[in-house]
């Protein structure tokens, strides 16, 4: 069986590994910061929520208009200047009176770089590592982000009351200058993996030919929609708890931290393909029993438990690379993690809203069930192509990537390719 020590030896996952960290801990302290800030100034749940998570909501530009250049950068340039750009942008976002307006505009603009950011370094994963330890290898960026998750909000939570939100939004620009840093200087030039140059027609092509597939819209549905239902639980954790909520960030984090492990690690790969929806039905349901309004202590256990379900998202991103050709590879993944943090982003939203009219608990409920019931109404579409799967060990992929959307010279694959099946 494969180990994780197996894709730490893999040249170049280190600078990728590392570059992942220090952004995903400068995400996680300046979202908390941000998130108090406009509580404390405002007191609107709602706003709180977005400052948050609304970022998230401009993906969707990103993933309509710009996403074909997650295939068409040299990944070492985009990801240092992405991460760059967003450490310029969090210290705008510290200064002080900076009216409400022009700070949300600064949130979306680094949601529309996040973007490409994802497709390029999720492709670049897919690129660096074998086939056989891509999953594996998601599932230690997952493992990473979840723990910079429960050290950055618990640190952020500290930070907050030490610093100030404003000083706490500084030291996160610090770590995202340091993550521009270790991705120029740690990960090697290489050319794109598709020859062309972005555009806003490229992008709109290659995502109709990746939705053109009822197996893959299925997967996209089920990686976008129970998904960003349940970050809009999460969303309201400032208001339901406002003294506590770094603890009820750091918990559930923890959850998804052991469930990546579990899964990623030490479930069967014959067992997973099976997984994908009953991991989403527990994602949602321990929120159910936030209509009793739990106190902290059942509240911090609920949120961890439900977390540990996050591990979905391996199990369907595994089946989605089967169903992709590797061409496509860095926008099919692009698309998958844009329209899940869109779908993040539009869930915070309305559970803000939600939560203005009722309460914080009353959303979080409403937004649990509305998980379970997507869940549910799309699991035997699932379980169909599970079934209807092709037996044999190599599956053919009846599909021509777009002209421009061809490796780089010296690839032999031009659209069509030979894949192993994932389970």
């Amino acid at each position: 069986m494969l180990t994780y020590r197996d894709v730490f030896r893999v040249p170049q996952f280190g600078p990728l590994f590392a570059t992942s960290a220090l952004q995903g801990a400068a995400s996680t302290t300046s979202g908390l910061a941000l998130g108090v800030l406009v509580f404390t100034t405002t007191g609107s749940p709602l706003l709180s929520a977005l400052s948050m998570f609304g970022a998230s909501l401009a993906q969707l530009i990103g993933a309509t208009l710009l996403m074909s250049a997650a295939d068409r950068l040299p990944p070492r340039g985009a990801l240092s200047g992405a991460a760059l750009a967003f450490g310029v942008g969090t210290a705008v976002l510290a200064v002080p009176g900076l009216p409400l307006p022009l700070m949300f505009a600064v949130v979306l603009g680094e949601g529309v770089v996040a973007a490409v950011t994802g497709g390029v370094r999720y492709g670049l994963l897919n690129e660096v590592l074998p086939k056989n330890t891509f999953l594996l290898g998601r599932s230690v960026l997952n493992m990473c982000s979840g723990t910079m998750q429960i050290c950055g909000y618990a640190a952020g939570g500290v930070l907050v009351a030490v610093l100030s939100p404003r000083g706490t939004l500084l030291v996160s620009a610090g770590l995202y200058v340091a993550g521009a840093a270790a991705a120029w200087f740690g990960l090697a030039r290489r050319p794109p993996r598709a020859a062309g140059r972005p555009s806003v027609g490229e992008t709109w092509r290659t995502n109709a030919l990746l939705w053109s597939s009822a197996p893959r819209r299925r997967v996209y549905l089920s990686l976008w929609l129970p998904n960003g239902l349940v970050v809009g639980c999460e969303s309201l954790f400032v208001p339901y708890r406002p003294d506590r909520a770094g603890l009820l960030f750091a918990c559930a984090a923890l959850g998804m931290l052991v469930g990546d492990t579990v899964t990623g690690r030490f479930v069967p790969a014959r067992w997973r393909g099976r997984l994908g929806t009953p991991l989403l039905l527990l994602l949602a349901a321990p929120y159910l029993l936030f209509a009793l309004h739990p106190a902290l202590p059942l509240a911090l256990v609920l949120a961890a438990v439900a977390s540990t379900a996050f591990s979905a998202s391996l199990v369907f991103q595994e089946r989605l690379m089967a169903l992709t050709p590797d061409a496509m590879t860095g926008q099919a993944l692009g698309l998958h993690s844009s329209g899940m943090l869109a779908m993040q982003g539009v869930a915070a939203a309305l559970a803000g809203a939600l939560a203005q009219r009722s309460s914080p608990a009353t959303a979080i409920t409403v937004m649990a069930a509305a998980s379970l019931m997507v869940t549910l109404a799309l699991a035997p579409g699932l379980r169909r192509d599970r079934v209807q799967a092709a037996p044999p060990h190599v599956t053919v992929i009846r599909e021509r990537a777009p002209a421009a959307a061809v490796r780089a010279p010296g690839s032999s694959r031009k659209g069509w390719r030979r894949s192993a099946p994932r389970p």
